[in-house]
């Protein structure tokens, strides 16, 4: 009996001894083949190049690779911009031009003008970034410093009046802007009314005396988009307390977008429509008493009416205006579900909605300006998360907002679109919105152009921002308000050496086209005729003081020559190859105005080569949006996508006020 316990242990070895044969077999037959037999990192790379003999190790490099290759995400994740270049266009298609070729030579000094001297010192300043730009990029090192975190954002925000200047614009940060509950407090105290000499603000005949004027602003602002203009005033608060033209203490509210007021709103010593005017059920306006608001002789008779008839006499509380000169005040300013309400002494004086293209985020500072002692500001409620201010919130990296490939033949139309290298936003609300028409259609390229930021962080945005998304043609001076006539010199370049197209539209950046609209009324006029196409004015006069004032040495004449507003205007192909050929010889004026300028080329051409025929249209909107519009200017990156989507609906129609 005890034979079978050998033959059991015969078994097992028997069963572990094939075991380890399959495994071996295995090994010879699948692992060996994939393993590197070179021994230092060196000459494994050097032997990368050699073919692959093995058809599975083939197939799992080939999957390697394709795991690595850099792609974009359909929502931008935490980096902007992948990490690799983008592939190359397929096809054979032609070069993508990135940068403008846009070069302005210097003119003898007899010919010279102020505006040379000042485009010179810009394409100097532009050189070191430029220089930056088209070098090619060092390799990441693995040992590089992450991102440095966001600024912190504490709940609430106080300054005490030590801490502001006595006079001028007082700014009190706001780090993370505000969210739904955010509470801001002024106390302060309105100074005695002064006398006014300034014209715009109060105008008098002679000998009569100066205009008393107490008031003061308290605004809430966003950060500057442009070199140049003012913040966006997310909510001005201006209460007047000598009055205005109406001569009677009076609040003003508003908002202004790229310097551009909205439709104001006052409260004027009238309660609002309950109806209809309110903002999370509390009014627009609250009644005050007013200089005029004694009871009239009617008034007084329908009281002795219902004394009579034994009608009880109605309680009724009229409260004083509420401000005054000399006498401290609390002024709440609250962030709501529809709007922001402002309480003073504790009692809800007026309302103000939401107006579309802000977001409570956007309000980084209150600022308060004016005839106003501040005591102390204290904010409250504040969000707790920062809200990125880096091309990474606004670009949005997918292949659905790539521009194609410039095409091979002559186009119909090419529209250029001025921006700033800081206009993330605008640039991808102009891609999410009208720009999408021009994908549908290869006989239609558009391009923004753009010149450098003085910041190189900026600049090296911009540049990934073009690289990807292939609209984007940077123009190589510094970005300055009197020069952006020479990126209309570029468009038109543009228009003629690169993608030569029948007509060129110039527009901006926050101006919304209606391409099929604007081509129909350029297809108006004969094909063989030279066309210049916009909402057209005519015998406007320079000023000559003011922020927009311009001197008799940039401009000696009275008056200007008939120009398109420049939100949006055509021209035929030979108006801008003589654009081209005359800034080629140095022999083309330029003003600081682009659209002046433009009409001034536009004249000169019609004097001395062919007649031009000049299409004036009020649809090519300059001051905002109409019903029925060709183009809507001063439109915010919200504006953009809410146009668009009314368009798709078959509705031409603008959406509500800023």
């Amino acid at each position: 009996m005890p034979a079978p316990a050998p033959r059991k242990k015969r078994l097992v070895r028997a069963g572990l001894l094939a075991a380890a044969a399959g495994y071996f077999a295995f090994v010879l037959l699948f692992e060996l083949p994939l393993l590197p037999f070179t021994g230092s990192t060196a000459a494994s790379s050097s032997s990368s190049s050699l073919p692959i003999p093995h058809p599975r190790r083939r197939e799992l490099v080939a999957a390697a690779a394709a795991f690595a290759s850099p792609s974009s995400p359909a929502r931008p994740a935490k980096p902007a911009f992948p990490a690799g270049a983008p592939a190359p266009a397929a096809g054979g298609a032609r070069p993508l031009p990135i940068f403008s070729s846009l070069l302005l030579l210097p003119r003898p000094n007899a010919t010279a003008t102020p505006f040379d001297a000042t485009a010179a010192d810009a394409f100097a300043a532009a050189r070191p970034h430029l220089s930056h730009l088209q070098a090619a990029p060092a390799p990441a090192s693995s040992a590089s410093a992450s991102p440095a975190p966001p600024p912190a954002c504490p709940a609430s925000v106080s300054v005490h009046r030590e801490r502001l200047p006595y006079d001028g614009v007082r700014v009190v940060e706001l780090p993370c802007g505000l969210a739904v509950g955010s509470h801001v407090t002024v106390v302060a105290r309105p100074r005695p009314a002064r006398p006014e000499y300034d014209p715009k603000i109060a105008e008098r005949k002679d000998g009569e005396a100066a205009v008393m004027v107490s008031q003061f602003m308290v605004e809430l602002v966003g950060t500057k988009a442009v070199d140049g203009e003012a913040p966006p005033r997310i909510l001005h608060f201006n209460p007047r307390i000598r009055g205005d033209y109406s001569r009677r203490p009076v609040i003003e509210m508003n908002s202004c977008y790229r310097m551009q007021w909205g439709q104001s709103q006052r409260c004027e010593g009238f309660a609002s429509r309950p109806v209809e005017d309110t903002v999370d059920g509390q009014l627009k306006c609250e009644k005050w008493i007013r200089d005029d608001d004694n009871k009239t002789e009617e008034s007084k008779m329908k009281w002795w009416v219902k004394r009579l008839i034994g009608r009880p006499k109605d309680v009724h509380i009229s409260w004083p205006y509420p401000f005054t000169e000399g006498k401290l005040f609390v002024m709440t300013l609250t962030a709501g579900l529809e709007g922001y309400h402002v309480n003073v002494d504790g009692r809800h004086v007026a309302s103000f909605p939401y107006r579309t293209g802000y977001s409570l985020e956007d309000a980084t500072a209150l600022s308060i300006n004016g005839d106003i002692d501040i005591e102390s500001v204290f904010a409250s409620s504040l969000p707790n998360s920062h809200p990125s201010f880096a091309p990474e919130r606004y670009l949005e990296m997918s292949e659905q907002w790539r521009a194609p490939p410039l095409p091979t033949e002559p186009v119909e139309l090419f529209i250029g679109i001025l921006s700033a290298a800081s206009h993330f936003a605008e640039r991808m609300a102009v891609r999410k919105s009208w720009m999408m028409y021009t994908r549908k259609s290869s006989n239609i390229v558009a391009r923004f152009f753009v010149a450098l930021n003085g910041k190189m962080e900026v600049n090296a945005e911009l540049k990934k921002e073009a690289e990807f998304f292939r609209d984007i043609v940077i123009v190589p001076f510094i970005d300055s308000y009197d020069l952006v006539v020479l990126k209309t010199v570029a468009i038109a370049e543009y228009g003629v050496r690169v993608v030569p197209a029948k007509y060129v539209m110039k527009c901006d950046d926050d101006t919304f086209v209606r391409i099929d609209s604007v081509l129909d009324q350029v297809k108006k006029v004969r094909s063989d005729k030279s066309v210049y196409v916009g909402s057209i004015n005519y015998f406007h006069r320079p000023l000559r003081s003011g922020k927009w004032a311009v001197t008799y040495e940039e401009w000696p004449e009275e008056v200007y020559p008939n120009y398109a507003n420049g939100p949006g205007y055509v021209i035929s192909s030979d108006i801008a190859r003589y654009i081209v050929s005359e800034f080629d010889n140095q022999t083309l004026r330029l003003f600081k105005m682009e659209d002046v300028s433009m009409g001034m080329w536009v004249e000169k051409f019609n004097n001395t080569r062919r007649p031009v025929e000049i299409r004036h249209d009020v649809r090519f909107y300059q001051s905002g949006c109409y019903d029925g519009y060709f183009t809507a200017h001063y439109q915010s990156p919200q504006h953009m996508i809410c146009l668009w989507r009314k368009l798709q609906s078959g509705s031409a129609r603008c959406c509500n006020v800023r």
